[in-house]
């Protein structure tokens, strides 16, 4: 395992911690916008660059710009969290982040589900081949 995997991965495990230690101390039944801000104001204090709602460009195949989506989440630059507040994770939450990571070539991201009794957590890693 290289350094970028490395750090990549110990970003994920923190960030997996922390939406960890906010779903202990709110649980569930908060809109998605309460828990989006506890990321924030956790990660931040734990010295993570994060931005929240931050625009991403959308391509085209051949690079043509096409517009913009916002991530709920983007983490030192280099991953995308989209949050969540249901009660189960869907197959269109999924399409959703690949969509987002595909179209804004980002490779690695995490769909985070605080709406249910427990806490979902999923990884997904999109190599350039999948664009």
């Amino acid at each position: 395992m290289n350094d970028r995997d490395e750090d990549i991965k110990k970003l994920c495990d923190t960030v997996r911690e922390t939406s960890f230690a906010v779903h202990r101390f709110l649980r569930s039944g908060h809109v998605e916008k309460v828990y989006e801000n506890a990321m924030v104001n956790r990660l931040r204090k734990a010295g993570i660059d994060v931005q929240k709602q931050y625009p991403l460009n959308v391509y085209d195949e051949d690079g043509t710009l096409l517009g913009e989506f916002y991530a709920d989440l983007f983490v030192q630059e280099k991953l995308v969290v989209e949050l969540k507040a249901c009660s189960q994770l869907a197959d269109e939450h999924v399409a959703q982040l690949l969509g987002y990571l595909r179209s804004s070539r980002c490779e690695h991201g995490m769909l985070i589900n605080f709406g249910g009794r427990r806490l979902q957590v999923k990884k997904y890693i999109l190599t350039e081949e999948a664009y």
